[in-house]
């Protein structure tokens, strides 16, 4: 159901009178003066409960780590409070802590409540935080409520439960999330929309059409997680998409963060037909999909980039190697990775002669993974130069909890990573045994002989120094 949100209340209209806080976790200073766009990324998960909350008459307040710069910062905004609700992610995992620390420092009897994939991966760390009261593994939408009533009649931890399907969510009041903390971002942010992040003009729109991905690469935890559940209808989206033109916008841009967005052709097909016709504009987007599922479905993928402004395409590529990606069980291969690759330079190449804008490809590149050779990573580097359009993500491999590699690296003491410094920073080493200096200089180009044995002229001429394109993991 789509509702026209006023500016959020404050918690004194709560009929209970309790105070409720939901604390935004991030970098401090995320939302003073980032170190980049994606940092300015406003959380679904918080927007998605604070408005079941709120249509309920449970109101709360929001604070942001990330719109403070110091810790004596936050503890101004936090005193009084009776509960202090937070999603934590493994790399928020240290700011969230020293947050419930804070937290009950100042307000000894409120009660700490998280949740978030942290909850469930890492059960036993959030355990072992005297300061966190409940904690709730999986999903909210049906239990936050009843929590937010009465902590005191759950357990310390908690079994939560969502919807089947995404069509029973509400939209998310953007008013909600925190805004920009600094004059100078607020010019550029756009809120309660988000700012430019290099996929599209502002401002931009984020959205989710579909809930967790389906396949079990050994590198991600999602999926353990939670359940997939229903996707959300077409004309939901295209709705909420024109609300926010109307209200917010004019938009610019839109990016949706499912993990996997082109999956499921029948919605995929309904997209293509409703979204041209009955968006206020066929706003170029930002979304992801597969090499497999592209080769299983090039019709269809070639629709999409043509007939709905599929502008920026994030493929999962990660290696280069066959040998690799058996060994991430990724599920797809060689073939299929160049199969994608020489698909969409070549329809990038036909609207291009059209005078239309060509799509660019995002590619999740992967380095650094255990077993890895350096043939396998020049392959890989092989790969992303074949790309005619490409904005190469490239990452260290990180040993998660809750991915079957992590947990295994974790078991075996090979991972650098811990509760003291889940953080994504991108030079950080993250495994013991892997030669980073090789990568380092890799990405440098110290090995552009080799990389570019058997590449075309073009590709050939590829930048050698990929150095900027390593991004956190």
């Amino acid at each position: 159901m789509l509702n026209i949100f006023s500016r959020s209340k404050q918690t004194s209209d709560s009929p209970d009178g309790r105070r409720r806080l939901w604390m935004d976790v991030g970098d401090l200073g995320d939302l003073v003066n980032p170190a980049g766009p994606h940092e300015q990324w406003q959380d679904h998960g918080l927007g998605l409960l604070r408005t079941i909350m709120h249509q309920n008459g449970l109101m709360t307040d929001v604070a942001s780590t990330r719109a403070v710069t110091s810790w004596r910062d936050l503890r101004k905004q936090i005193k009084g409070y009776d509960m202090m609700f937070m999603n934590i992610r493994s790399y928020t995992f240290p700011v969230a802590r020293r947050a419930a620390q804070i937290f009950k420092e100042i307000n000894p009897t409120g009660k700490v409540i998280t949740g978030g994939m942290h909850a469930t991966v890492a059960l036993d760390e959030l355990e072992a935080i005297p300061e966190i009261d409940h904690i709730v593994q999986g999903p909210g939408e049906l239990i936050i409520n009843d929590i937010a009533r009465d902590p005191d009649a759950f357990p310390r931890v908690i079994l939560g439960t969502g919807t089947r399907s995404m069509a029973d969510w509400p939209m998310i009041d953007r008013t909600l999330w925190p805004k920009p903390a600094s004059r100078h971002l607020a010019k550029t942010f756009h809120w309660p929309l988000e700012p430019e992040c290099g996929w599209g003009p502002a401002p931009v729109a984020t959205l989710l059409t579909s809930r967790v991905c389906p396949w079990k690469c050994v590198f991600c935890n999602e999926s353990s997680y939670i359940q997939t559940m229903g996707r959300r209808p077409v004309e939901m989206v295209i709705e909420e998409l024109n609300f926010l033109d109307t209200h917010y916008g004019p938009l610019g841009s839109v990016v949706i963060h499912d993990s996997m967005f082109f999956q499921n052709p029948s919605w995929l097909e309904e997209w293509i037909e409703k979204y041209p016709r009955q968006a206020h504009q066929t706003w170029s987007y930002w979304a992801a999909g597969r090499s497999d599922t592209v080769r299983q479905w090039p019709d269809l993928f070639e629709t999409l980039l043509k007939e709905t402004n599929w502008g920026t395409i994030s493929i999962g590529f990660e290696s280069g190697s066959d040998r690799i990606l058996r060994m991430l069980n990724k599920e797809c291969t060689e073939e299929d990775n160049y199969f994608a690759i020489d698909l969409i330079n070549r329809i990038g190449d036909e609207l291009e002669a059209q005078g239309r804008k060509p799509p660019i490809i995002w590619a999740n590149i992967m380095l650094g993974i255990p077993g890895e050779t350096p043939e396998d990573a020049f392959k890989t580097m092989r790969m992303v130069k074949s790309m005619h359009r490409v904005m190469p993500s490239i990452s260290f491999y990180a040993p998660y909890p809750g991915s079957a590699l992590g947990y295994q690296l974790i078991a075996e003491g090979k991972s650098k990573m811990s509760k003291e410094n889940y953080h994504r920073y991108p030079d950080d080493e993250k495994l013991q045994g892997i030669d980073y200096q090789f990568y380092r200089e890799l990405l440098a180009g110290k090995y552009d002989d080799e990389v570019n044995k058997g590449l075309d002229p073009l590709s050939r001429r590829k930048a050698g120094d990929f150095s900027a394109a390593l991004i956190k993991a």
